[in-house]
């Protein structure tokens, strides 16, 4: 059996394609996020803490990459955006969601006070009064993912919402962290699919005027999307000084995560220990981008509230994904890019160079790293919820144990 974790040098490749390859707006925002939560914590959300008000100098070169995207994009959108000012969003796109995936690194710049002349508190304004004044939404107030008409993408609860509890936690607006959770509960309402027991569709709503077609499709990364994104916002209203005050909405964001996992992991390939691209259809590819992406939550979930039900499945995604035999890595390419993967320009079809799913590694190690610090919570506890199929899980929880002791 090969050994089941990267190396710092094989990080470092990783990182290096993300930075590479990350150069649309969900990209950039996504890498900002990873890069945060892998090396320096203690400015991620996940810290469960208000972010230090300044850069510790030997933390200034790990944020420094986040910090530089926050800059180039603030310095670069007047003329991007053609020279307009009021509400905008960061990058000028199609998608109303994407560009505001970077509003929390340039809200941290911010609120770590660079001193480098750069507007961030205007641009992260704007963005923010962009998507309520300008973006289309639905009858009951759902924003929409695309500018051109109302049309919802499960991945906006990735891009949207976060932003949105940030802004809220760093401005002390409970109003703002609020609306986070009432539009992933809207986005709720409208993408999960009963029929398919809970799995999220991927886009609805639309008359495809903006060339983009509905897809009700189960995308796995969409649902990994949504997911990750929830999560973001749990951790931050249990940041907040209102989290006694959000008890329920604390409650509904992880029986939410819960639900994604539930519905997901019994279409694991068993076989591969990957998704496939449109979880419910086997003929699609399989996907180590959704499959390192959702693991990634896994963790989280049982970090955040101590929900440990799919540890066994993510492990075993985990060890698939990082395994390596005689010729190095199985699942990554020489040079250090993830596969197999969809590809991020179209998101039914197999790609390859992916800055998201490079992201999606990063996010992955960092969260399995945490929990392993924390002392492995639930490692063992799989071993109780064998009650139909109880050999299996019982092989699981001690693959669990395995890869800790080696």
């Amino acid at each position: 059996m090969g050994r089941f974790n990267l190396t710092d040098s094989q990080i470092s490749d990783v990182e290096t394609r993300l930075a590479e390859g990350a150069t649309h707006p969900w990209e950039l925002g996504t890498r900002a996020q990873a890069l945060l939560e892998h090396n320096v914590r203690d400015f991620s959300v996940f810290s469960l803490t208000l972010p230090s008000t300044s850069v510790p100098s030997d933390t200034s070169s790990a944020i420094a990459p986040v910090f530089s995207i926050a800059k180039g994009v603030v310095n670069n959108r007047t003329v991007v955006n053609g020279n307009i000012t009021g509400p905008q969003p960061l990058v000028t796109d199609d998608s109303a969601a994407d560009p505001a995936s970077i509003g929390p690194a340039v809200l941290l710049a911010n609120w770590t006070n660079l001193g480098d002349g750069v507007d961030y508190a205007g641009a992260a304004l704007d963005q923010l009064n962009f998507l309520y004044e300008k973006v289309p939404k639905t009858s009951d107030g759902a924003i929409s993912h695309r500018t051109g008409e109302v049309q919802l993408w499960s991945d906006f609860v990735y891009m949207v919402p976060p932003f949105l509890a940030y802004y809220g936690l760093l401005t002390n607006n409970q109003s703002l962290i609020t609306d986070a959770y009432t539009q992933i509960k809207l986005y709720r309402n409208y993408l999960r699919d009963t029929s398919a027991g809970n799995l999220w569709a991927h886009i609805v709503l639309g008359n495809n005027s903006n060339g983009v077609a509905n897809d009700p499709g189960h995308w796995s990364t969409g649902n990994a999307w949504a997911a990750a994104g929830m999560l973001r916002v749990l951790a931050t209203i249990q940041s907040s000084p209102f989290a006694s005050d959000m008890s329920s909405e604390q409650d509904d964001l992880a029986d939410w995560v819960s639900e994604i996992h539930a519905a997901m992991y019994p279409h694991l390939n068993t076989s591969s220990n990957l998704f496939y691209n449109y979880a419910d259809e086997m003929n699609t590819f399989p996907d180590a981008a959704s499959t390192a992406l959702l693991a990634s939550t896994v963790y989280r979930l049982s970090l955040l509230r101590s929900v440990h039900h799919y540890l066994p499945d993510a492990e075993k995604c985990r060890q698939t994904l990082f395994s390596s035999n005689s010729s190095g890595l199985v699942h990554f390419s020489s040079d250090g890019w993830l596969t197999p993967v969809v590809n991020p320009d179209s998101f039914g079809d197999e790609g390859s160079d992916s800055p998201e799913s490079q992201a999606f590694i990063l996010e992955l190690q960092a969260a399995w790293t945490e929990w392993v610090n924390d002392g492995s919570q639930g490692a063992n506890g799989a071993l109780r919820l064998g009650s139909v199929n109880g050999a299996t899980i019982v092989f699981a929880a001690i693959s669990v144990v395995w890869i800790l002791l080696f």
